[in-house]
C-alpha cells in the first residue's frame, strides 16, 4: 500500500534515507516533497525537522512539488507552494506533464521561483518532441539554471528527435538529471523502464549529472540510494567513461545543488569520500568500504570483511 502519510513517519523515513545515502558519501542530498492534497504542508514540515536534526551530518535540501497549478485547484496550490518557500523549501519543482496546462504549470512555478530566487527541478519523461520544445523555450536562460530529468523519453524516441531535442536543452542552458537505474513515480510512467542517452546528451553540449531517484518505490523497489552504484550503471551501460560517470553524480551534482567547488587542496570544503580500490574503475566496481568526511569531520564509516574458508585438502 501508499506508504504513511504521518508527520512522525515521514520524519523517520526521511531521516533513515538521508543516514543511508550519507552512509554511501552523499553528504548533500535533494528531497523532493509532495504538497497540497490531503497532506497539505505536513510532509514538508516533517522532512525540514529531519533536516535540523541532521544538521552537521549532511545537507538536507527540500525540493516542494506541488501536483498542479492551474485551474481553482492550482490557485491554492500556488499559494501553499509559496508558503512552503517561506518555510525553508529551496526549490521549486513538479511534473508540468500531470496538469492539465502544462504551460500554465511551468509558468507558475517559475514566476514563484523568480519571486524567491529559487532553483527549480522539474520532472518531464521528455518523449513529446513538441511539450519538451515548450518546457525548454520557457526556461531557456534562468538562473539559477533548471533542472530537467529524468528524460527518459529520450531514448524512446528516434534518433533525429531525440538529437533535436538535446541541441535544445544544450542551447537553453538546462541540466539533464538522469537516473541510470530507470523509473520515476514523480512522472508516473512507471511501467516504463530505461534511462536517457546521456552519450547523446553530452555530445550535444548537455550538463548531466545522476541521481539515485526514490528508495524502494513502485519504480524501484530495490534502491539502494548509492551514488556511486548511479555511477557504475552510466559507466557499465557504455553511457560514459568511468572518469565521467563520477564526475555526474560528484562536482556537477554538488554545482546543481549551489555548493561550492570540492578539491583536495587547502581552502576548499572538507567534503570527501575515501574508498578503497587501486583506481577510480576498481573503486565504482567494488566500492565496499568508504570513509565520509562531512565539514572536516568523519560523520559515516562503512568495513567490508570478506573470509574464505581454506582450499579443500588434497587426498593422500
Amino acid at each position: 500500500g501508499p506508504p504513511s502519510t504521518d508527520p512522525a513517519e515521514v520524519q523517520r523515513r526521511t531521516t533513515e534515507a538521508a543516514l543511508l545515502q550519507l552512509g554511501h558519501g552523499a553528504t548533500a542530498v535533494r528531497t523532493h516533497v509532495r504538497i497540497g492534497d490531503v497532506t497539505g504542508l505536513r510532509a514538508l514540515e516533517a522532512v525540514l525537522a529531519a533536516r535540523r536534526a541532521l544538521r552537521g551530518l549532511t545537507d538536507l535540501t527540500t525540493a516542494a512539488v506541488p501536483r498542479l497549478l492551474t485551474g481553482a485547484a492550482g490557485a491554492d496550490s500556488a499559494a501553499m507552494l509559496r508558503d512552503a518557500v517561506k518555510m525553508g523549501a529551496t526549490t521549486v519543482g513538479g511534473c508540468p506533464d500531470l496538469d492539465p496546462d502544462p504551460a500554465g504549470y511551468t509558468e507558475t512555478l517559475l514566476e514563484i521561483a523568480a519571486e524567491h530566487g529559487c532553483a527549480v527541478d522539474l520532472h518531464t519523461d521528455a518523449d513529446d518532441p513538441a511539450r519538451l520544445a515548450r518546457l525548454v523555450a520557457m526556461t531557456a536562460g534562468l538562473r539559477p539554471a533548471v533542472t530537467l530529468g529524468p528524460c527518459s523519453g529520450l531514448a524512446r524516441l528516434p534518433r533525429p528527435a531525440a538529437a533535436r531535442a538535446a541541441e535544445q536543452l544544450a542551447a537553453a542552458g538546462a541540466t539533464v538529471a538522469v537516473l541510470p537505474q530507470g523509473g520515476c513515480p514523480l512522472t508516473e510512467r512507471r511501467n516504463r523502464a530505461g534511462a536517457a542517452p546521456v552519450r547523446l546528451l553530452r555530445a550535444a553540449g548537455v550538463r548531466v549529472t545522476a541521481g539515485s531517484g526514490a528508495l524502494r518505490d513502485a519504480a524501484n523497489p530495490v534502491g539502494r540510494g548509492d551514488p556511486l552504484e548511479a555511477a557504475y550503471l552510466l559507466a557499465s551501460h557504455g553511457e560514459t567513461g568511468p572518469e565521467d560517470a563520477y564526475e555526474a553524480v560528484s562536482a556537477t551534482a554538488r554545482d546543481v545543488l549551489g555548493l561550492p567547488e570540492v578539491r583536495v587542496e587547502a581552502g576548499f570544503p572538507a567534503e570527501l569520500l575515501a574508498v578503497r580500490g587501486r583506481n577510480l574503475p576498481g573503486a565504482l566496481s567494488l566500492a565496499y568500504s568508504r570513509v565520509v568526511i562531512h565539514r572536516g569531520r568523519v560523520v559515516a564509516r562503512t568495513s567490508a570483511v570478506r573470509e574464505f574458508c581454506d582450499a579443500q585438502p588434497s587426498g593422500p
